[in-house]
């Protein structure tokens, strides 16, 4: 698989007309045969920060990708529209291995998260080894729909958690509490460089 998570942020003026250009990139996109996933998010509290979530089956699909004429004119709007360099993280899946997204019901008020953090180097082996149990057990709370740990090529030092949730509710009233989180929590407080919230982006997906 080749996975990659694009952060945009956008001058304000062109905040409309990147957003339409990113909807058509990802109709075009997930229309393709390597495609394997394609989603794109508003951050929630600044509407100038844009997400995009790609996978695909392979680099020769990705390259096919690059080279269509909606991903073409894409990235000649980029430098129009953007207020700083797009942050492209290419990533790499850990165990367990990220799995399809359960289905949401009607009734849910969906809570995403893009959780991308860099972290001392002494804690990334005790982290890695604790995040596999985490996240066996995270997949199985109800409120829980997807939740995936990447490694960042060519960047030992930093993980990426994205995330998806029934309801906000689910994530600090039940996971947090769990004892499985309460271990991550306490190694993470020593692994993250810095205060964890500034890196958390709680998003929605844009579906049109």
């Amino acid at each position: 698989m080749f996975t990659q998570i694009i952060k945009f942020t956008v001058k304000p003026q062109y905040q409309q007309s990147f957003k339409d250009a990113l909807i058509t990139n990802k109709n075009g996109t997930r229309k393709e045969q390597g495609n394997t996933d394609m989603a794109i998010f508003v951050d929630n509290t600044n509407p100038n920060i844009f997400f995009a979530y790609e996978r695909w089956q392979d680099a020769t699909a990705f390259e096919f990708h690059k080279n269509q004429p909606y991903t073409q004119d894409f990235i000649t709007l980029l430098g129009d529209t953007l207020a700083t360099a797009p942050q492209v993280y290419k990533v790499n899946d850990t165990k367990p291995y990220p799995v399809a997204m359960t289905p949401a019901n009607p009734e849910d008020d969906i809570f995403s998260i893009f959780f991308i953090f860099p972290i001392h180097s002494e804690f990334r082996q005790p982290l890695m080894t604790q995040f596999e149990d985490h996240i066996q057990h995270t997949r199985q709370e109800n409120g829980n729909l997807l939740f995936d740990l990447y490694t960042v090529q060519d960047d030992d030092n930093t993980l990426v958690v994205y995330e998806h949730w029934r309801k906000e509710s689910d994530v600090w009233d039940i996971h947090f509490n769990q004892p499985y989180a309460k271990i991550t929590g306490a190694i993470m407080e020593q692994a993250v460089v810095g205060d964890m919230q500034q890196y958390m982006n709680f998003v929605s997906e844009i579906t049109e």
